[in-house]
């Protein structure tokens, strides 16, 4: 009798959370539930899933894969989340060198279509994430940039010890002509991967590209007479939008913002602020804040919050908060140091 209570008690525990999980699985990135008579687009990250839900509306589901406050670098799939992956009728992804792990999902997921935003534009190389700048002499923005910040390399080293690699970076979405690019290539791979849309889909395109040139010229006009260009931040995601408005991002940690820099890095940073007379240093919401507070209180400067937009809950979603909310917000933060 013991046997058949406790069997049927994990039967009813397992359904239980089977149903939770059911719910779970059926609810889009913004929180609402899934609508089972529209095609479903899985997104990787915010940035992803804001240009799919740009180009598609309230046409399609879209489903955010990575939950608010993970690490996309960091980020490693569930069987669920291949399941997921494999029954939606388009993947997007923005590079390889940002999910570094979609590699393998794609020989996973079936005939899924998987489509790849930032496959148009020239990834900028660097070191690996150890590494806290790039040498811009290498790398030219597209023909609407006519020049690209010189970035002044802070030398130093962390404490991981790793050798350094050639690796490229993926932080294209935070410059707003590259942005506008990778929308295009969604909305392009989109209508060809589900077919039904295409009008609507194309003139949702050509709205949004008229909000990424707007947000565009207010950087230009925000920053473009600045005298004092340089930035430093905790987390080396802003290369192209540093290059694209001429500043030069120098950062405390690499590509990973919980990369922590020794000691002797920290002391050469505090100089180059006295030296640069750097009001401020930015940090990030979504990643501990302590390596960019110390560096503040030693030399005496204020924090700020710079968003590399990796991340955006479903309640800020709601409460209006969208890509453009969020960049001009960083724009705004930006000129507390760009004077």
């Amino acid at each position: 009798m013991k046997k058949k209570f406790f069997a049927g008690l994990l039967l009813l525990l397992m359904l239980t959370l089977s149903g939770c999980n059911a719910a779970e699985a059926e609810q889009n990135g913004d929180g609402t539930p899934v609508d089972d008579d529209k095609p479903t687009i899985v997104a990787t990250f915010y940035p992803m899933y804001a240009f799919v839900k740009m180009v598609v509306g309230d046409t399609a589901n879209v489903e955010l894969l990575i939950p608010a406050g993970t690490e996309p670098h960091d980020y490693e799939p569930s069987a669920k989340d291949m399941a997921k992956i494999a029954d939606a009728d388009a993947f997007v992804y923005n590079s390889v060198e940002m999910e570094t792990w979609v590699t393998d999902v794609l020989k996973n997921i079936g005939d899924t279509p998987a489509i790849e935003a930032a496959k148009e534009i020239d990834l900028v190389e660097t070191d690996d994430e150890d590494d806290h700048s790039h040498d811009a002499h290498d790398h030219s923005h597209d023909e609407e940039t006519e020049t690209a910040a010189d970035e002044e390399a802070v030398e130093g080293e962390t404490e991981t010890g790793h050798n350094h690699s050639h690796t490229k970076d993926p932080h294209v979405w935070l410059d707003p002509v590259y942005a506008a690019i990778e929308l295009s290539t969604i909305m392009q791979e989109l209508t060809t991967a589900i077919p039904g849309h295409a009008d609507i889909w194309l003139q949702n395109a050509v709205d949004a590209q008229y909000e990424f040139d707007a947000l565009n010229e207010e950087f230009e006009a925000a920053l473009g007479s600045a005298t004092q260009r340089t930035f430093v931040t905790q987390h080396a995601a802003f290369y192209y939008l540093a290059a694209r408005y001429n500043l030069e991002q120098v950062a405390i940690a690499g590509l990973s913002a919980e990369v922590e820099p020794s000691p002797k890095r920290l002391a050469e940073l505090k100089d180059f602020v006295d030296d640069k007379q750097i009001s401020v240093i930015y940090f990030e919401q979504n990643a501990s804040q302590k390596i960019s507070e110390t560096l503040a209180n030693e030399a005496g400067v204020e924090l700020a919050v710079l968003d590399p937009l990796e991340s955006l809950s479903p309640e800020k979603i709601q409460n209006g908060a969208d890509y453009f909310s969020v960049m001009r917000e960083n724009l705004a933060s930006l000129t507390l140091s760009i004077k």
